[in-house]
């Protein structure tokens, strides 16, 4: 697929769309991202759909695929922690907990208007003590990720089971990319 747009900075979100074996052209997105303290839904839909608008408004004759992953914990969105101490409080509030994990997925083209789905996973933490999150955030960088955490970076450290989308914890679920994509070749 020669006119794919990845509109995202998300290394695993490339990652995945290469994994996949699609070639595309990153182009990263400046938005004003939306953020609803109480409704991860709607926060997760709102910011995909505001970076596919934007790169289909620059290339209209292009597919664009735009997503945004939050976490919905005890009726809270959880994005992206603004600093380690706020790392820190998200991985001590999900120790021993489930929380889930949203990503709203945008797909556009030439032919067809947007079109968003949001696939869920379910995410149970093992129970962590300070020591186990200093060692987690020693190894890995959270401050680029919903939750503090990626699941394919010493997830096996924190994250005690899953259930849904190992990709869609990553912040891309492949399976409906895949389905998306075929539909439109």
């Amino acid at each position: 697929m020669n006119n794919l747009i990845l509109a995202s900075a998300s290394e695993r979100r490339s990652h995945i769309l290469n994994d996949l074996g699609y070639s595309f052209e990153v182009i990263v997105p400046v938005t004003r991202e939306a953020f609803y303290p109480e409704n991860a839904r709607r926060t997760a839909k709102e910011n995909s759909m505001l970076k596919n608008s934007e790169i289909r408004r620059l290339r209209p004759n292009n597919i664009v695929l735009s997503a945004d992953t939050v976490i919905e914990f005890n009726g809270r969105t959880i994005a992206k922690p603004s600093c380690m101490d706020e790392a820190r409080s998200f991985l001590r509030e999900f120790s021993g907990r489930t929380h889930r994990v949203l990503t709203a997925v945008t797909i556009s083209g030439p032919n067809n208007l947007p079109e968003t789905e949001i696939e869920e996973s379910s995410v149970t933490f093992k129970e962590l003590d300070n020591t186990a999150i200093e060692e987690y955030l020693e190894k890995t960088d959270p401050l680029h990720k919903a939750g503090a955490y990626n699941i394919d970076q010493h997830g096996e450290m924190i994250i005690k089971s899953f259930a849904g989308s190992y990709t869609n914890v990553m912040g891309l679920p492949a399976e409906l990319v895949s389905k998306w994509l075929k539909k439109i070749q």
